[in-house]
C-alpha cells in the first residue's frame, strides 16, 4: 500500500486536508489491503459452516447490524433456502450460481442485488467447482423450508460468534478479529 502523500497546499486550498476533528465516537476506518488477492487464498481464516462451504469475515459492523463476507460454496446443488431481512449486495469473484426463483444467473464478475422481503432458494450448478462471492448483508437471513416455515436464522452476530469459535479453534489471536468488528 502507498504512504499518503503531504503536498504542499498553502498556495492551494483545495488540496489541503480537512483541518478540523472527527465526529467523537465514529467507528474507526478498516482497509484490508489486497482483500481480492489475498482474502481469497485458502488458509485456515476460512470458516467452516459445513464440508463444502464456508466464509470469510471481512467486515462484521454490530453497530449497524450487516456483515461484508466472501462466501466459498464447494460443491454443486442447493446451498440454502431463506428470506432476507434486509438489502444484499453479492459481487460474483469465482464461479456462478443462481436463484432457483429467478431466471437469471450471477456469474464471475457479475453484481446482484437482493431485496429486504425477498425468499429464494440458492443453486451452485454441477459444473462449477467452487463458487466464491463477497456479499455485503444488511439485516439477517431466515432459512425456512419450500414453505415459508423457518428453519434457522443467521446475521451478524452469529458469524461473529462462528468466526470467534473458529478462531479460538486454531489459535488466532481475538484481536485479530476485533480488527474486523464495527
Amino acid at each position: 500500500m502507498s504512504e499518503p502523500r503531504n503536498p504542499d497546499y498553502s498556495a492551494n486550498e483545495e488540496l489541503m486536508p480537512f483541518q478540523l476533528p472527527q465526529v467523537p465516537y465514529m467507528s474507526p476506518d478498516l482497509v484490508i489491503p489486497g482483500v481480492l488477492d489475498e482474502a481469497l487464498k485458502d488458509d485456515q481464516l476460512w470458516v467452516p459452516t459445513s464440508e463444502s462451504v464456508s466464509f470469510k469475515p471481512l467486515l462484521l459492523n454490530t453497530s449497524a447490524g450487516y456483515y461484508v463476507n466472501l462466501l466459498r460454496v464447494r460443491k454443486s446443488g442447493v446451498l440454502s433456502r431463506h428470506r432476507h431481512t434486509g438489502a444484499v449486495h453479492a459481487f460474483v469473484l469465482k464461479g456462478r450460481w443462481y436463484y432457483l426463483e429467478h431466471d437469471w444467473v450471477a456469474e464471475e464478475k457479475s453484481f446482484a442485488y437482493e431485496p429486504p422481503g425477498e425468499t429464494h432458494t440458492l443453486f451452485v450448478p454441477e459444473d462449477v467447482s467452487e463458487m466464491i462471492t463477497l456479499f455485503i448483508v444488511h439485516g439477517g437471513y431466515t432459512y425456512v423450508d419450500p414453505y415459508g416455515k423457518a428453519v434457522g436464522y443467521e446475521d451478524v452476530f452469529t458469524k461473529l460468534e462462528a468466526t470467534r469459535e473458529h478462531y479460538k479453534k486454531i489459535g488466532v489471536p481475538m484481536s485479530e478479529l476485533e480488527k474486523i468488528i464495527r
